[in-house]
């Protein structure tokens, strides 16, 4: 595709995921420990940790543990198994954010012809 024929919606670039064994073996032990890290948390909260100052704060760091690790699965799973694809999207000119007409996007004069004005007054529908 040539880069002065894009329009809205067109695919401009795709490159296919690299699915390396290395992210899918990280992948699998991340998600192991966040099993660990779950059962951990699960037990804390049924064995009553929580109401002990320290079991409260270690019920805490095990929660921050769980969505660390999370996000760090959903970022090498982004990087390394999901396509890199660049969509075309047209920017649009600022007048068309204010639902302006193409034809008033300059303005209007202040004061201009007294007597257009007037026509315009007595039959509003009446064209330049």
């Amino acid at each position: 595709m040539s880069s002065g024929n894009n329009t809205y919606g067109d695919i401009h670039r795709y490159e296919p995921a690299r699915e390396s064994t290395a992210a899918a073996i990280g992948i699998v032990l991340l998600t192991v420990l966040e099993v660990v890290f779950i059962g951990l948390f699960t037990y804390g909260l049924v064995a009553g940790w929580g109401f002990s100052e320290f079991g409260n704060m270690f019920l805490g760091g095990l929660l921050a543990m769980i969505l660390i690790d999370l996000a760090f699965v959903m970022l090498l799973y982004r990087k390394e198994f999901l396509p890199d694809v660049m969509i075309v999207k047209k920017r649009r000119r600022k007048w068309e954010d204010l639902y302006i007409r193409e034809e008033d996007m300059d303005g209007t004069d202040l004061g201009g012809d007294a007597w257009e004005n007037i026509k315009r007054a007595v039959y509003p529908y009446y064209k330049k």
